[in-house]
């Protein structure tokens, strides 16, 4: 008869783990090679997640600080084990009634303490997937983009770029801020350029705003609004605030459904993450943002105090921008659509008193 060989189990911190090696999974029963390792910080830097993928499948999620129990002798992908507590041998664990352990991973992993393998112990020889993360859509139905007919709603542009700037600055020949942003837009619309991009969205802004010009100023923000999510946040600053700026003008005008396809468009960057985990923490950190917007409260209060109306004006610019995106977005938790209407209209009579 050929002896089992004893299993050493020895302690690690998870933040240390390798790739190929055996780690006992919660629940004390069995263990499963390591295939990959990915770590994740928060938002301090600090390493917080390990994420374990198993060979055969599986992805275990254990806190980095976390100490986790490792079988040195192990084999086989999977391996079932008599039940065990960490640092006991298994030949010792199987003759001593232990109780559950509470293994440190099985609250990162999801698994409640004492939990029961259903239908008792598994065979030796039918391997049983690890813990498992559910995958989650790859987008939410909030993030889908819209469908040919509804990006048909969005008209062409009726000319090129610099004749749809040219026909702006016609339309208000004493308007000193149109004039200084068709001047440097006058010399060629590159799409590529971040600077660009922030030129024609400030035209856009500053039609709408200063010069209530609603139709002239969504013709230069439809600039924009058509062009894809390239990953740069740089770039698609530009583009995020024409999508806010283009959707409140439509929602205002009572074009409900072109506003929609804006308010879709605009959040195309969260479809982007195809990685579950990954785009689960990405929302909550959108939803924190949105929660909490930075609003320049500060700022205005300092420049009002100051009596520097021109700051006052130009932070108050950069408020109704955060209210718009807020609004393209339905609002949030803690600011609701009816208050983000009364906000926004009260910037926008401030700013253009």
């Amino acid at each position: 008869m050929t002896e089992t060989p004893a299993r050493q189990y020895r302690e690690q911190q998870a933040g240390s783990l390798t790739t190929g090696s055996h780690i006992l999974l919660p629940g004390g029963e069995r263990t499963a090679e390591i295939h990959q390792l990915e770590l994740q910080r928060d938002d301090f830097g600090v390493p917080a997640l390990v994420l374990a993928s198993l060979t055969g499948g599986g992805t275990l999620r254990i806190a980095a600080g976390s100490t986790v129990t490792l079988v040195d002798s192990a084999h086989d992908a999977v391996t079932h084990l008599p039940r065990a507590v960490a640092g006991v041998p298994a030949a010792t664990a199987a003759d001593t009634p232990v109780p559950e352990a509470t293994h440190p991973a099985s609250a990162a992993a999801g698994t409640e303490p004492g939990q029961e393998q259903p239908g008792g112990e598994p065979a030796t020889n039918a391997p049983v997937p690890a813990v498992v993360v559910p995958p989650l859509p790859a987008a939410p139905p909030a993030a889908n983009g819209p469908s040919e007919e509804e990006l048909a709603l969005i008209p062409t542009p009726d000319g090129t770029p610099e004749s749809v700037v040219e026909a702006a600055a016609e339309a208000h020949p004493d308007a000193v801020g149109v004039l200084l942003l068709t001047d440097r837009l006058s010399k060629g619309v590159n799409f590529k350029s971040g600077s660009c991009l922030k030129d024609l969205t400030d035209l856009a802004h500053e039609l709408f705003v200063a010069l209530k010009d609603a139709e002239a100023a969504l013709s230069i923000a439809d600039l924009l609004t058509v062009l894809p999510y390239d990953g740069n946040p740089g770039r698609w600053a530009s583009v995020e605030a024409s999508l806010a700026l283009a959707s409140y003008i439509c929602r205002q005008g009572g074009q409900d459904e072109r506003a929609a396809v804006y308010e879709k468009l605009i959040r195309t960057p969260e479809s982007q993450e195809t990685d579950p985990f990954k785009a689960r923490m990405a929302a909550k950190v959108r939803q924190r943002s949105l929660n909490e917007p930075n609003l320049y409260d500060k700022e205005i209060f300092r420049s009002i105090d100051n009596s520097n109306h021109d700051a006052e004006r130009e932070w108050r610019l950069l408020r109704l921008e955060s209210l718009l995106f807020l609004r393209a977005h339905g609002g949030s938790e803690t600011i609701g659509m009816s208050e983000l209407e009364r906000r926004i209209g009260n910037e926008l009579e401030a700013v253009r008193a």
